[in-house]
């Protein structure tokens, strides 16, 4: 059985699920070939059977193009044609998709491809971008527009940004390119997502929860300088990590929390800029990302306590690294993210500093006083390998459905 996987990178989170289940399919017996656009990005990374969609021209022009219009996954008409050309000769059994924005592929063109061949889907979502006229999140802006026909759009000159309002019709066009697939199955990370489609125009497909996972060899109690190195011996460490820290990540709230906490308690934010290093408070170490998971598992093996401050997310994983590595998670009352903080994660209300400052020192005070209560479970539940068994179960039912049908 012959497998395409589409998404916009082959690299971060999103990029590396599609190229972590590639290979967990192909471990089964499966040909995989993934496909992402041609940019320098996506071109640094050396991936086998990959087929690039596109080329730097033709995404320069789609994103240049979108932006100016409103209108996010109609150009590339051309590229499109040659890269479904390709796709024809592979004669692909299963479609997996993943993230279609950022401009880089025609959506008119590839629905009705896939339509008109009659190919079974799979679509996993990583954020709410499929249901909604623009935006990939709409916690902030609070808007609910999105169940019944976008317009008027708050977050239009947001990622994906445009000059103007092309919400209303964008939507309606989304509706009609993403229903009336013959065969297609919803994948959510989260019980939230799978919430939030059911009440959406993609409501009409199987919808099934398939939680992020971590790499559980990496992510582990692990012996840690850390604390020796950054002379923080004698304080209470509070750990943030993300990946882009910004007004989604709750990073002014960080700032206002460093405020409160008195003097035992020294915050970390892993994932922070240059920029944002030079004005942290004392009370605020800043570093910046790190590419070494190894050294990340002991910067959470380090820690007290960790805070998860996101104003809007799917699933973060880094919920599930603290607690590999035996952190007890404080979360916002955000997406999924308490799904993923665990049964001892604390959960405040989305922007409550001081509920959050409240949090911390009544979890740090009952691990000092050992009446934190410890709840033991299963590293195999949160592993990224078991996660990409329960896709693979997926395709063995698509596959067993074709085999009937010869």
């Amino acid at each position: 059985m012959k497998v395409l996987e589409i998404n916009s990178c082959n690299f971060g989170s999103t990029g590396n699920i599609m190229l972590q289940i590639a290979d967990a399919a192909r471990a089964q017996g499966y040909t995989v070939i993934t496909s992402c656009p041609k940019s320098r990005s996506n071109k640094r990374k050396n991936v086998d059977n990959q087929l690039f969609i596109g080329n730097l021209l033709t995404r320069n022009l789609h994103l240049k193009l979108a932006y100016l219009t409103g209108l996010n996954g109609c150009f590339s008409f051309i590229s499109t044609l040659c890269f479904l050309r390709k796709v024809n000769k592979l004669k692909p059994d299963l479609i997996h998709l993943h993230n279609l924005h950022n401009c880089y592929i025609n959506l008119p063109l590839l629905f009705r491809y896939i339509k008109r061949n009659h190919i079974p889907v799979i679509w996993t979502l990583h954020d709410c971008w499929s249901f909604t006229g623009q935006c990939p999140y709409f916690t902030m802006a609070k808007c609910i527009k999105w169940k019944t026909g976008c317009k008027d759009c708050p977050s239009f000159n947001e990622y994906p940004r445009s000059l103007i309002d092309q919400t209303k019709i964008m939507w309606k066009l989304k509706k009609k390119w993403f229903t009336g697939v013959e065969d297609m199955t919803i994948v959510t990370p989260s019980r939230w997502l799978a919430d939030l489609v059911k009440q959406s125009y993609l409501s009409e497909y199987s919808i099934n929860v398939i939680n992020n996972g971590i790499d559980t060899s990496v992510f582990k109690p692990t012996k840690s300088k850390f604390k020796m190195m950054h002379g923080l011996k004698n304080k209470y460490l509070v750990l943030g990590v993300a990946f882009g820290w910004g007004d989604r990540k709750g990073y002014k709230d960080c700032l206002k929390l460093a405020e409160i906490l008195d003097d035992n308690y020294q915050m970390v934010l892993v994932g922070v800029t240059k920029d944002q290093i030079k004005f942290l408070p004392n009370n605020i170490l800043g570093i910046e990302q790190t590419s070494s998971q190894k050294e990340l598992a002991e910067i959470y093996s380090a820690s007290d306590i960790f805070i998860n401050t996101t104003y809007e997310d799917n699933y973060p994983t880094v919920n599930l690294e603290a607690r590999a590595c035996g952190l007890q998670v404080i979360t916002y009352k955000t997406g999924g993210s308490p799904e993923s903080a665990g049964e001892n994660a604390v959960v405040v209300e989305t922007g409550d500093i001081i509920g959050l400052k409240y949090a911390i020192e009544k979890c740090i005070q009952d691990k000092d006083n050992n009446t934190l209560k410890t709840i033991k479970f299963n590293l195999s539940k949160i592993s990224a390998d078991s996660k990409f068994m329960e896709y693979i179960s997926i395709y063995d039912s698509i596959n067993k459905k074709k085999c009937k049908c010869f």
